[in-house]
């Protein structure tokens, strides 16, 4: 399944294109997540050839990281369920993602 479609991937900035905003004004533009555990991914960047994505990953720790795209459309949480896109969320500052 496609968790990004080609106009929210329009919308967000490529790799490094926000890396010298604070965590208050650097948005995350996508919010994926886990139904099934509690792992969650705020995209803030991402190069839309590669699906690479840079944002906050929320699992055992919050953290600043890279993610694959294609491998969160490959995985699945401990009951089956495939990483969701929250369809409902506006882009917010990182500081407030948790």
């Amino acid at each position: 399944m496609k968790l990004i479609t080609k106009t929210i991937a329009k919308k967000i900035p490529p790799l490094y294109g926000q890396e010298n905003l604070s965590e208050a004004t650097t948005l995350a533009y996508v919010k994926l997540f886990t139904p099934d555990s509690n792992w969650t991914w705020y995209i803030t960047e991402m190069d839309p050839d590669t699906g690479e994505c840079f944002g906050v990953v929320c699992g055992l720790e919050r953290e600043l990281g890279y993610f694959s795209l294609p491998e969160l459309e490959q995985l699945r949480g401990p009951l089956g369920l495939p990483v969701e896109r929250d369809r409902f969320f506006d882009p917010t500052p990182v500081n407030l993602c948790k």
